[in-house]
């Protein structure tokens, strides 16, 4: 009984669900279709106000592109209108061109008539003037044949004969020509030839160069000696006969003499010394290794110097045994003057006076140079050094007149152009130049002390200085007791007291310098 109770009572509840689950699906259809009608008003509305919105915004659309199409118009007729305006002007122009053209046109027309005009007038003159011509012919042959009548020679015979005498009259008045221009040139040749030495002597210098058979060694102290001289003077033998240097140590302070006519094995011997004294390492074996470095080095150290002068002066193409020579000059010496400078003087010397004479400045350069290579042979010769030279220089491929300036300019040979001459005048003057050798400086400084006593000897005169190698003299006046006419007429007295008393070469300028000073003292 209790399970069919419970059995019927499950099943009410069954059917009482499914009966609360029918209700409740039609009140959710009602609610749905409520929803759906409020959802559809909505959409309407919405949609109505879409639609006025649409056409308030479509006719202010509409409105805007009329304005930007009235803005575009009135832009492009103002385009039009500016270039209406320009074509305008450009056709206006055009008409002023061919309006000038025109004008042009009418002239050239109007100068081409006067062309042919003029050239019809010139026509008809040419043709008068042939005309006259002609005649003019025949009147000179008819007189031509009455002349010969008279004289009984031909045009030909006449002609031959009147040429003839002119020629002889011209060549008298060209040798009397020649003549007087030969006569003014010995005139002017030695004052000429004078001014051109002066001047190269004005333009080319030098520094003084002497040089003797003794170098000097300096050491830092006497303990040095010892070790050079060596146990029973060992060192000292071997570096003697590995120099040919004598080497003198005596009692001279802190110095060693080295002693030979070479100057090349006097420099070796040097530089060896240098570098032994420098090393500590004193010892026969020693000394032969480092003489025969240093005489490689002074070897090479001879081809640069002779590199470096060809370029200094600019020559090119020297046969590299001349280079060498060159170099080896530096080593030399001639009366006290060092022989590469003195060459490199007379290179510049000789250029300097070629340049003057329109002559060859390359040739002149290069046979100054080379003047004195014959005072440098590794051996000795009997030949004069101007022959050896002149033999080293055919030998070397050297051009001609560089071989006759070398051999010429001491007279040895003949000269054979002009430049020999020029070589022996400039080895002439840098020989003989102020202080250039030994012979003639103590002369050169008694001239200019010579020059200073003759202005101090003048009243009121207070110092007298001589400068440019003898070429001026400066002289300080006091201002107390020479007034400016005064400092004129001293200056004109000295010179002459210098030209009568005086003897020097070329010409020296007197200034007198006066000025006054006011000095006081401030206590």
């Amino acid at each position: 009984m209790d399970l069919i109770t419970i059995i019927i009572g499950m099943v009410c509840l069954g059917i009482g669900a499914v009966l609360g689950f029918v209700f409740s699906k039609s009140s959710l259809n009602s609610k749905a279709k409520f929803i759906i009608n409020d959802a559809k008003k909505n959409a309407e509305n919405l949609i109505e106000k879409a639609t006025v919105q649409a056409e308030a915004v479509k006719k202010e659309k509409h409105l805007q592109a009329k304005e930007k199409f009235l803005e575009l118009k009135s832009q492009h007729d103002a385009d039009i209108q500016q270039r209406e305006k320009k074509m305008q002007e450009a056709e206006k122009r055009i008409k002023d061109k061919e309006h000038k053209l025109n004008d042009e046109l009418s002239k050239t027309g109007k100068l081409e008539k006067d062309l042919d005009r003029q050239i019809a007038d010139y026509g008809k003159k040419h043709e008068i003037l042939e005309r006259k011509q002609q005649e003019l012919d025949t009147i000179t042959a008819q007189k031509v044949e009455i002349l010969e009548k008279i004289s009984g020679y031909s045009a030909e015979d006449a002609k031959r004969e009147l040429v003839e005498a002119m020629k002889a009259e011209a060549k008298t008045k060209a040798q009397a020509h020649v003549q007087s221009i030969m006569e003014e040139a010995n005139l002017n040749a030695k004052q000429e030839a004078k001014k051109i030495v002066i001047q190269t002597i004005q333009r080319i210098g030098t520094e003084q160069a002497i040089e003797n058979s003794v170098s000097v060694f300096n050491i830092e102290s006497d303990e040095v000696k010892g070790r050079i001289i060596g146990r029973e003077g060992r060192n000292i033998r071997a570096l003697e006969a590995a120099t040919g240097v004598e080497i003198i140590v005596d009692d001279t302070p802190e110095a060693i003499l080295l002693s030979c006519f070479d100057p090349v094995r006097r420099e070796i011997a040097r530089l060896s010394l240098h570098r032994l004294v420098t090393d500590g390492r004193i010892h026969p074996a020693r000394i032969e290794e480092v003489v025969e470095k240093t005489r490689k080095h002074i070897e090479e150290e001879i081809i640069e110097v002779g590199k470096r002068t060809i370029i200094d002066l600019g020559i090119h193409g020297l046969h590299p045994e001349l280079v060498k020579i060159v170099g080896r000059m530096k080593y030399r010496s001639s009366y006290g003057q060092n022989l590469l400078q003195h060459s490199r003087e007379v290179a510049n010397i000789a250029a300097t006076m070629a340049a003057e004479l329109g002559l060859n400045v390359k040739l002149a350069k290069r046979a100054g140079l080379l003047h004195d290579i014959g005072k440098v042979p590794e051996q000795e010769s009997e030949l004069p050094h101007a022959l050896l030279g002149m033999q080293w220089a055919e030998k070397f491929g050297e051009n001609p007149e560089v071989v006759n300036a070398i051999g010429a300019h001491h007279d040895e040979v003949e000269m054979t152009s002009l430049l020999s001459p020029i070589i022996q005048v400039a080895d002439g003057i840098s020989g003989a130049r102020p202080g250039a050798r030994r012979q003639v400086l103590e002369s050169y400084i008694q001239r200019l002390k010579d020059l200073e006593a003759a202005a101090l000897s003048f009243d009121g005169v207070s110092s007298a200085y001589a400068i440019q190698a003898g070429r001026e003299l400066r002289v300080m006046v006091e201002s107390g007791k020479v007034n400016d006419e005064q400092s004129a007429q001293l200056s004109y007295d000295i010179s002459e007291k210098i030209q009568n008393e005086l003897t020097y070469p070329g010409q020296v300028r007197i200034t007198v310098i006066r000025e006054t000073r006011a000095v006081n003292i401030a206590r």
